[in-house]
Order: structure tokens, then C-alpha cells, then sequence
């Protein structure tokens, strides 16, 4: 292929995606690509992706579907970090009853 011709066909591709991402779709590649999957890429990637025939501009509904799942998937690794963070201990009734007669002010006797 030209590469004045590939160049050309990835900028006027890059030109019709509004803002700086797009979500792709991939599709079955000889070398191993499996289609169906989303990603959110630069446009000059997601245009370049096209070009070669790796990947389509996600529609709309795939888009959002991608969106929502991500945030999902943020979603659920913040809640696994935090429950790793969390620190049980087990106190046995000497310590407990040590903690409470700590807690209780001592009676000054003359």
C-alpha cells in the first residue's frame, strides 16, 4: 500500500471522530485478533486501527455499553481494594475486661 495513501485515508478518518478517544470494536485478524472486543483509544490509534483493517468505530449503543462496563469494573476494584485493607482482630475476654478497667477512672483512696 502507498503511504501517502494510508496516511491520507488515517487522517480524513481521525477528522470525523469528535474529541480526543474513541471506542473501537476489534475485529478477527489472521494473526490472531479476536473480534467483538471494545477498547477506548486516541483517535490517531483508533483511525490508524481502522485504516489497517484491525478495528471499527464503535456505534453509539457500543459505545455507552463499553463506558458503563469500565466504570463497573472501576467500580468493583475499589471495592476489593478496600475489603483487602480491611483489619479484623479477635480479642479474647481477659483483653477486653483489660481494656475496660483501663477505661474506668481509678478512685483515689486517703
Amino acid at each position: 500500500m502507498d503511504l501517502t495513501v494510508f496516511y491520507r485515508k488515517v487522517r480524513q478518518i481521525e477528522k470525523e471522530i469528535a474529541g480526543d478517544y474513541a471506542v473501537v470494536v476489534s475485529s478477527e485478524t489472521p494473526d490472531g485478533g479476536v473480534s467483538g472486543r471494545t477498547a477506548n483509544v486516541p483517535k490517531a490509534i483508533a483511525a490508524r486501527l481502522v485504516v489497517e483493517g484491525k478495528a471499527r468505530l464503535a456505534t453509539s449503543e457500543e459505545s455507552e455499553r463499553h463506558h458503563a462496563e469500565t466504570a463497573h469494573a472501576i467500580e468493583a476494584g475499589k471495592k476489593r481494594e478496600l475489603l483487602g485493607r480491611a483489619q479484623i482482630r479477635l480479642l479474647s475476654d481477659g483483653d477486653i475486661d483489660a481494656l475496660r478497667s483501663a477505661l474506668k477512672p481509678a478512685r483515689n483512696i486517703p
